[in-house]
């Protein structure tokens, strides 16, 4: 069903390590009127080495898996976008986007979930929209999430134009548990450098 919804904060939360969580968790955790209690956790349980995953449940909002796999995990305090797999109900999302695309919308994330199509953009390195297309008489919708604050006083704002599914929800939510470094042109850059010393320590080590 499609609604418009309230703006809703999400607060910051963390959780110190546990004989079951190895690592210390954060998160963010609030209430959407329309949607209920709505939690995005990282890294989420099991912890398990190499593997990173970034979790949201709710309880009228199906549940996501954001995860990544890798050596490289282990550098890592949350989860990227690069090699990553993403599972909404256990259904695999595909995702893909251009890293040298020039434009904002050139850099977008673009994700596939029900038929419809999706557009992930930064907005500035603390603030991004998801998009849902418009497509066979529906309209569409776009979410902004957006964070500010410090410290414990850190929190995500989140507000819509158009009418929103909880699958929408699920995946608008999702990404402020994700780091988009690499869909901002700083991080385009920062990306191709690391890449570039990279290749240039494996040719000459």
């Amino acid at each position: 069903m499609h609604q418009a919804i309230s703006p809703f904060t999400l607060a910051a939360w963390k959780k110190d390590r546990t004989l079951e969580a190895r690592q210390r968790q954060f998160g963010w955790i609030g209430t959407s009127p329309e949607f209920g209690d709505i939690h995005v956790i990282w890294p989420a349980l099991p912890h398990i080495d190499s593997v990173l995953v970034t979790e949201v449940r709710g309880g009228a909002i199906p549940t996501a898996a954001f995860e990544v796999r890798g050596m490289h995990v282990e550098l890592m305090s949350m989860p990227s976008l690069n090699r990553a797999t993403l599972r909404v109900d256990d259904t695999l999302v595909p995702m893909r986007r251009n890293r040298w695309g020039y434009t904002r919308r050139g850099r977008s994330l673009r994700l596939t979930y029900q038929g419809a199509t999706y557009r992930l953009t930064a907005v500035n390195r603390h603030a991004y929209t998801l998009t849902r297309e418009p497509a066979d008489g529906t309209p569409g919708a776009v979410i902004t999430a957006r964070q500010s604050g410090v410290g414990k006083n850190k929190k995500v704002t989140v507000q819509a134009s158009g009418p929103v599914q909880a699958g929408d929800m699920t995946l608008a939510v999702l990404f402020a548990g994700i780091d988009r470094a690499t869909l901002t042109k700083r991080g385009v850059i920062r990306a191709a450098f690391t890449r570039l010393f990279d290749f240039w320590g494996e040719t000459y080590s």
